[in-house]
């Protein structure tokens, strides 16, 4: 057996896998965020571990002589969260999680310092965590002065499981310390926020070991000890190791409350200009860019409490064959957008509207206006050097074929369908530590899903939307400051 931990948001999930990668059962702890001011994100790391402590319970409940098999643990989590501890390992602060945008000042600063785009092939987004670093040492200068390790979420799981301060590739790359060609930490970049490599945890690929479990939390699960922890993975990273998005060439679109259009590159190809993220992924010696769209179902989820139906009633209404775009355009902007426009301020908005604009061309306009912002992504990839054939939907949005028909008629590629199954972010985690456990080749064992079907772009509508991409791209300069204006007060 193999266990995957992965570190979300709302909640920590364990997973169990037997050496087929048959899911044989899972546990769940749930996470609260505490936001004690407007544009703060912040958890308590021993809210992680109790979290941790849960679901691994309900695993010991469920499946005991399973989890007593386990033999190799791998970790996932959500990235970016600065995590401050002192010489002796103690928590200084709350951890400063990937949403929290108080050092929106302090990015824009490092930001415009070349040397932070070209050693990490990204932009300095507020979420990272160098600015969250810059704004304690401005803000909590005692704080600062007592840090003595920084680790990222995942990474504070494995300093209670191994009592090790260890990190990995993919993750490290979403810090703006990471040289993501070079795959090591950026002794210029650290110095450039104060701080050095001995604050900074060692690095492994995300399929070695990382540390052996502790004999006190192996003898209360009834698990062997010492057994190896995984390197592991970033949240998106970890989901394509279990989606099997780790060769070349191969992307999946995720329709969740963001989306993500993820590919997996064979080299390091850095875009920073069209806030297209490039980082390490898990497997050694390749990388991923994505696009992210910061509002998805998100916008499907505000059309429906707008409108008092329920998204599946909204899309139900559409009926099952693609309809050419009507004119009225969604741009999907409701809290800001990353990819390409790394614009916090932007705001949606609908246009085109007419006295005969019904509730279902609302609709209509929001999935088509999410597909284009896909699009957008698919082109800011392309001019990273990256070109796809094909991509695999996943999340929730991914159950209404309309959207996927009209992603793939946007993207003029075919979406696949996967067969039904868990291939989330702790499915890849189990995967890396199997992997981390066995010496097994990574490409044999993070292979991709059988595909339930596919959706093909709609040759009869390729021509008209295409030409509504192209309005919907004239809107976004042409909106700009109007809905920023809106949106910053």
């Amino acid at each position: 057996m193999y266990l995957g931990l992965d570190l979300g948001t709302s909640g920590v999930k364990a997973l169990l896998i037997d050496d087929r990668q048959t899911v044989v059962g899972s546990g769940h702890g749930s996470l609260d965020v505490s936001r004690p001011h407007a544009g703060w994100s912040e958890q308590n790391p021993a809210h992680w571990i109790e979290a941790c402590q849960t679901a691994i319970a309900e695993l010991k409940t469920s499946h005991p002589k399973e989890l007593a098999a386990v033999k190799g643990i791998g970790l996932s989590g959500q990235m970016h969260g600065a995590t401050l501890l002192d010489a002796s390992d103690k928590v200084l602060r709350p951890c400063i999680l990937w949403n929290d945008t108080r050092s929106h000042v302090e990015a824009a600063a490092l930001d415009a310092d070349p040397r932070f785009r070209k050693l990490t092939g990204n932009i300095v987004f507020p979420g990272f965590t160098a600015p969250k670093l810059v704004w304690v040492k401005d803000n909590e200068p005692s704080v600062f002065a007592a840090v003595a390790k920084v680790l990222l979420p995942k990474d504070y799981l494995r300093l209670w499981l191994t009592g090790e301060h260890i990190s990995e590739m993919s993750d490290s790359a979403g810090t703006s310390w990471l040289d993501v060609g070079k795959r090591q930490w950026s002794s210029e970049l650290l110095a450039a926020t104060t701080l050095d490599e001995k604050h900074m945890p060692s690095l492994v690929e995300g399929t070695a070991k990382a540390g052996g479990l502790r004999g006190e939390l192996a003898s209360k699960w009834g698990i062997a000890s010492g057994i190896p922890v995984a390197g592991g993975a970033g949240d998106n990273a970890a989901s394509a190791c279990g989606m099997g998005t780790v060769g070349a060439g191969h992307a999946f679109v995720s329709l969740g409350t963001s989306g993500v259009l993820f590919a997996a590159n064979a080299s390091y190809l850095p875009n920073p200009e069209s806030a297209v993220h490039t980082f390490c992924h898990a497997l050694p010696n390749t990388w991923h860019q994505m696009g992210v769209i910061l509002s998805a179902t998100d916008s499907l989820n505000w059309l429906s409490e707008i409108t008092g139906k329920g998204a599946g009633d909204l899309t139900g209404e559409l009926g099952d064959k693609l309809k050419a775009p009507t004119g009225v355009a969604f741009l999907p902007y409701l809290s800001g957008e990353r990819t390409p426009h790394n614009d916090a301020a932007i705001r949606g908005s609908f246009t085109g509207l007419a006295h005969q604009s019904s509730r279902a061309v609302l609709t209509q306009a929001v999935l088509e206006g999410v597909a284009f912002a896909f699009r957008d992504s698919l082109e800011a990839l392309k001019t990273a050097g990256t070109t796809l054939t094909r991509v695999t939907a996943i999340g929730g949005g991914s159950r209404s074929r309309y959207w996927l028909k009209a992603i793939a008629t946007a993207l003029q590629l075919p979406v696949d369908i996967p067969a039904d199954g868990d291939f989330g972010a702790a499915f890849g985690a189990a995967r890396l530590g199997l992997i981390a456990a066995t010496g097994a080749d990574p490409l044999a064992v993070c292979t991709a899903p059988a595909t339930d079907a596919t959706i093909e772009p709609d040759a009869a509508l390729g021509g008209a939307y295409a030409d509504a991409y192209q309005r919907y791209r004239a809107l976004y300069p042409a909106i700009r400051s109007a809905t920023a204006r809106a949106g910053a007060s």
